[in-house]
């Protein structure tokens, strides 16, 4: 299998979800529209992606798909100053400011599908040796063309990042009923999935075709796991994902601040 380039693997990022947890930044957008700044964490996701050399997206759409659609089928004028000749029907773009030179496939994949039967639904777009596979709602500073490499050199079906979170909850030290140290949000000292996965596609064939309902990060990659062939992908540096408004409201701070850790593609 010969070295991959990330400008022909495909990205699947699973977009289907509502948001239920977060509803106090949006009752009315999908959640991977939610906004970190002025674009969508989808843009912030992508945009990684983009720094590393991917240019193929496929988004597996459910809730309100159509507002992702629209969100991309206006993403140059979004992104561009331009002239409207309104009685010709013609734009003028003045200044194009969009350079991301994206591929983007916009799949409908139905509202309470699963991961595993949305990424079933999209398997004829995953036409390479590879592709990987992330949701549309955390940000980090993953080196993901690195987790590519390092799939590709291994004998591996799969690879999965794995993170040490910040915990939620400050820590106590306590003896004798007394506490001796009170450390917040240490870091855990075990891995976690940070949801960034690289695959061969040899991974399809453990994903069920019929089952619309299916998890991916139940039965395949338990499968694989079983038979030793998902392998780490370390990250040391920065992850979070936007599950509830607390972190949307630290990721639009840290937005703010200018000194956002997953901006790598300043």
């Amino acid at each position: 299998m010969s070295s991959p380039n990330p400008a022909d693997v495909p990205v699947v990022i699973l977009c289907g979800g509502q948001g239920t947890r977060i509803r106090e930044a949006s009752e009315k957008l999908p959640k991977p529209l939610i906004n970190i700044g002025s674009q969508p964490v989808l843009w912030h996701i992508m945009k990684l992606y983009g720094h590393h050399g991917f240019r193929r997206f496929v988004l597996c759409l459910g809730y309100k798909a159509w507002d992702i659609k629209q969100y991309f089928l206006q993403y140059d004028e979004m992104m561009s100053d331009l002239t409207l000749h309104m009685g010709e029907g013609r734009r003028e773009f003045l200044q194009r400011e969009s350079l991301d030179d994206w591929e983007v496939s916009l799949v409908d994949t139905g509202m309470d599908t699963g991961t595993g039967g949305r990424l079933a639904l999209v398997s004829e777009l995953l036409d390479t040796d590879y592709f990987m596979v992330t949701y549309g709602d955390g940000v980090a500073d993953v080196n993901v063309a690195g987790q590519l490499e390092q799939l590709a050199a291994s004998p591996l079906t799969g690879m999965v990042t794995g993170v040490n979170p910040t915990s939620r909850y400050g820590e106590l030290a306590v003896a004798d009923g007394v506490v001796t140290n009170f450390a917040e949000k240490l870091p855990s000292d075990g891995w976690v999935s940070g949801g960034f996965f690289a695959f061969k596609r040899e991974f399809l064939n453990y994903v069920p075709t019929d089952e619309p309902d299916h998890f991916f990060e139940q039965g395949p990659i338990h499968q694989v796991t079983k038979e030793g062939k998902l392998g780490l992908f370390a990250h040391h540096g920065f992850w979070m994902g936007m599950d509830t408004f607390r972190e949307y409201t630290v990721l639009n701070e840290l937005w703010a601040s200018g000194e956002a850790p997953w901006q790598i593609w300043k």
